[in-house]
This record gives C-alpha cells, structure tokens and sequence, in this order.
C-alpha cells in the first residue's frame, strides 16, 4: 500500500505566524468569513480596489450640521477608506492574497504599544489631509511605526483630528442600523481642542477660553507635546481607528451594506439639554479604558440606545437638595457619572462676571451614607470650557464622600459635613456639594491627595471658591444589572415603609382587660376594691 499524499497546499510559517497572532485576538474565524466575502473566487483575492469601499465613510447623499463644521472634513472623510488601506494592505499582482489580507489586520488590530497606535493613526490622517489637499505640517522620520513625528498641528487640524475619531467611534457602535437618515449632526469637541491648546502651548496675551473660535486660533502646537498630551489626557484616542477597522471587517463577514448605501443619521446629545452632551461623553470615554467608558460609548454613540433610562438624577426635574437626591441614587450598586453645572466669579478680573463651568466625578461604586471617605477607584474631571482628567494619584483613597443628617439626631460634639463630596479630607474637601445643592465649594488641589493634581476651572487660584449651583446629574452606568438592582431594592424598601404604616388592630388586648383602664379607674376611685381574677 503507498502513503497517502494530502492535497491541502502547504502552509508556510510565515503564515501560521500570522495566523497565530490573528487567532490571539479571537476574530480569525471573521476574517476568514471577510476574506470569502470580499475575495474573488477565481483569484483567491481581493480586488485592491475594493477595499476603499469597505473601509471608507462615504458621503453621498449627506450633509453635515453642527458648531463650526471645518469646510474640509466632508472632502477629507472620501478619502479615509483608501488611505486606511494604503497604510495597512500591501497589493500583490492579482489583489490582496490571504497572507495580505491578515499582515494587514494584524498591523491596526494586533496588540501594540500605545504609541505605535498612535503613531498610525497619524498616518491615516496624514494620508487623508494630503489627498484630501489640506495642509499639514506633520513630518515623519522613517516609515518605521515607532520613528519621531515632528512639526506641527494647528488647532484646526486638531479639531479635524477629532471630527475623524469621533465619526469611527460612532460608526463602530453602529453596525447593521437601519434607522439611518441622511444627515450627520457633529458635537462639540472644543473643550478638547482648548484642553490640547493650554496644554501644548502659551498664547501670547492669552485668550478667553469662555468666547473663542477654536478653529481660528493661529497657534501651533508642537507634534511632540500634542503627543504627550493624548497619551496622558485621551489615551484612548487612537483606538477609535482600531475599532473601526474591526467593525468593517465584522461589517464584510456578516455582509453587512456599508454607509455609502446606507447613510446614516448621526445624532446628538447636543440638542437636548443635558449637562453631559454626545461631545462631552465621548471625551470622557476615550480618557480610560474600562467597562465604565464602554458603557458611556454604548449609551450616547449608539442610536436608539434609549440614554434618559441611564439618567438616575437631575435637580432641575427630580428637585434639589440632598434629600432628594438621595433617594434617586440609593441602591445604585454600579459606577456613577456625577455632573455639576456652576458659575463663579471671574476673580483675576476683578470683576462680578460670572464664568460657567462644567466638573464632574466618575464613581466606581455606587454611594453610601457614611461620615467617612470611601471608594476603590475614580476619577475628577473638569469638562467645560476646557476638558482635563484628573485620575488617582495613588497615594490616599478619599475618593468620595457622601453623608446624611443622622436619623436619631443625636447630639454630636463634632458633626461631620452634610453633603457629597470628592478627594481632600472631611471639612477640607477637594470638591464639596452643600446640602441643599444650591453651592459647591472648589478648593486647590494641593489640599488632596487621591487625585491628580489641577485646576477643575480654569483660573481657579489657591484659595476656596464657593460657587453657584445651576444643575446637578448623576448618570448609572453600570448596565441594566444594577438598574434592576436598584428597582428590586427600592420595592423591598417601599414593602417595608408600608408595613410600618399599617396597624393591626387585632393585636391589642380588649379594652377592659387593658393596662391603660386599669390605670384610670385606680385614678378616678383610688379607694375601690379591685377584685382579681384568679
């Protein structure tokens, strides 16, 4: 008997390698579902100029709405398909092969260093600004993915920078939405822009960060700090392109129409009157990478994801103080999203101009009354005008602190503040909400160890500033789990008030047999024989 010979062709290593890191990512069965559907079957590979189409933002039969839309974002997104696939694909004389097709998924979706990540995300825009015919003065040292960029970026190129992630973030919480319209409505990403600004360079004679056009800025921006800036402010920027490559390809594997035959409607937070807007909540999801941060994305990117059921809390509608309050949040086991609306004084002036601004916390946990600081984790951020994130510093675990009038009123030589609060020490806290919620007090940072150091407001000064209330929010994103643990727990407390209120009656003693009569007929004839029964 001969041996049998096998007709499957022979796998190089090179293959299995690429393979392997495919398959450590866990989508290597959707690849080879994209790659079926994409390659040609007399080939064995996709036509090179196809590609384009599955991974482009295509924007016929759209317009585009907002604050200050850049004239050259529409044109710069035709060109974002192609310029993801000069990046990543290498053509070969029939398309691109197998071997290709998984080079090139491993090179965006493969685990790399942060600033590799971002050094191609550079290189998409850089691509897209070029053929696109807007001008960028970012320059590249080698072709290597971890090679210096210099140059630099004006604050109009960051804002465009911005525009592009944020419509890759939306349209990988997207996929499959038929409820599409035409219209693609973009937030308002200027506190980031202004948070790149002052932390990459100083403006000569300074500039109002309450009432500027941030596109018209004319200051340049280092690449190298602009770096430093994403790295530590929105590390999680450059994963927008990542995400976005994976969702096509999750889009061509389940045969999915793309956008240019699908236009979509972009929605945004922005036309309500929330505290937290689309753009707020998306800057604070790319801060950090967490459940936390999925969650906010779920919520306020995904179209028809329903985002008031998150809302736990608003003074303007549930009422103010911290009563009220209180019984909006108690039960909550999941992290929580705490926004404050206030306006202060503009105290370098001199002036009784009030400046508004926006802070906020991120909670781990729900809330607890106690008259101690408590909490694993956090995080403080100051969101308008200028976005900053102040994350744990490690050194003390005052996260938050979150304490009611004590129920017995019990006399207390020392009373413990009333309110809600975040970092610092009790009576010395970084941030302090009063109890009726009409003030918040802000103190330097120097006074707090569990936070990063920071101004939560800009020109925030050393001493305490008590400022003016204008709107309270707290947003449960820990899922519909702790929705409906906080349901169940609110029913069992309302079961139990009412049976403290109902009285049976049946569990008293006749009226004749009673104590109390006793009592008063000893009264009314002390000297009466009161017979006993035996």
């Amino acid at each position: 008997m001969g041996a049998s010979q096998s007709t499957e062709p022979a796998v190089s290593a090179e293959q299995r390698e690429a393979e392997s890191v495919a398959a450590s990512t866990g989508t290597l069965p959707l690849l080879h579902k994209a790659f079926s559907n994409l390659s040609n079957p007399q080939t064995n590979a996709v036509p090179f100029e196809n590609l384009p189409q599955c991974f482009g933002f295509a924007r016929e039969d759209r317009t585009y709405s907002g604050n200050s839309v850049p004239a050259s974002f529409p044109v710069l997104l035709d060109h974002l398909g192609s310029s993801i696939v000069d990046q990543f694909f290498v053509p070969g004389k029939g398309g691109i092969d197998w071997l290709q097709f998984v080079n090139g998924f491993n090179k965006c979706c493969a685990r790399v260093s942060a600033s590799v990540s971002l050094n191609m995300l550079f290189r998409v825009f850089a691509a897209m600004a070029l053929k696109a015919n807007v001008p960028l003065h970012l320059v590249f040292e080698s072709e290597d993915d971890e090679c210096k960029i210099n140059g630099h970026l004006l604050p109009s190129d960051v804002l465009l920078l911005l525009y592009v992630c944020w419509v890759m973030s939306w349209d990988c919480r997207n996929l499959g939405n038929s409820e599409r319209k035409g219209n693609v409505r973009l937030p308002d990403l200027s506190h980031l822009v202004l948070s790149a600004i002052t932390s990459c360079s100083k403006v000569e004679g300074g500039f109002n960060v309450w009432d500027c056009d941030v596109s018209s800025l004319g200051v340049e921006l280092p690449a190298g700090k602009f770096v430093t800036w994403v790295m530590s402010t929105v590390p999680c920027l450059p994963d927008c392109l990542r995400q976005y490559f994976h969702a096509r390809i999750q889009m061509a594997g389940d045969q999915l129409e793309y956008l240019n035959s699908s236009t979509g409607d972009i929605s945004s937070a922005a036309a309500c009157d929330y505290i937290l807007t689309q753009g707020r909540a998306w800057a604070i999801s790319i801060t950090q990478k967490s459940t936390v941060n999925d969650e906010i994305s779920r919520v306020f990117l995904c179209s028809g994801s329903g985002m008031d059921k998150n809302l736990l809390y608003r003074s303007s509608t549930h009422g103010r103080g911290l009563n009220r309050f209180w019984s909006h949040v108690e039960g909550y086991k999941g992290p929580l999203l705490i926004l404050i609306a206030a306006s202060s004084g503009n105290a370098r002036e001199g002036s009784s101009t009030d400046r508004k601004w926006v802070i906020g916390a991120l909670t781990s946990q729900g809330l607890e009354n106690k008259d101690t600081f408590y909490g694993a984790s956090g995080c403080l951020y100051s969101i308008s005008p200028v976005f900053h994130a102040f994350p744990p510093s490690g050194k003390e675990k005052n996260f938050v602190y979150s304490h009611l009038h004590p129920t017995g009123r019990v006399y207390q030589a020392h009373p413990k503040p009333v309110g809600v609060a975040f970092g610092g020490t009790p009576g010395n806290e970084r941030i302090f909400i009063e109890e009726d919620f009409s003030k918040v007090t802000i103190r330097h940072h120097a006074i707090d160890k569990t936070y990063r150091s920071g101004s939560l407001f800009p020109d925030q000064g050393f001493l305490a500033v008590e400022a003016v209330i204008s709107e309270v929010e707290v947003w449960g994103l820990g899922g519909e789990v702790a929705k409906k643990v906080q349901s169940s727990y609110k029913r069992r407390e309302e079961l139990f008030n009412e049976q403290r209120r109902k009285v049976d009656l049946k569990t008293f003693a006749n009226w004749e047999d009673s104590p109390e009569k006793m009592m008063m007929d000893m009264m009314s004839n002390p000297n009466a024989v009161q017979r006993e029964d035996r």
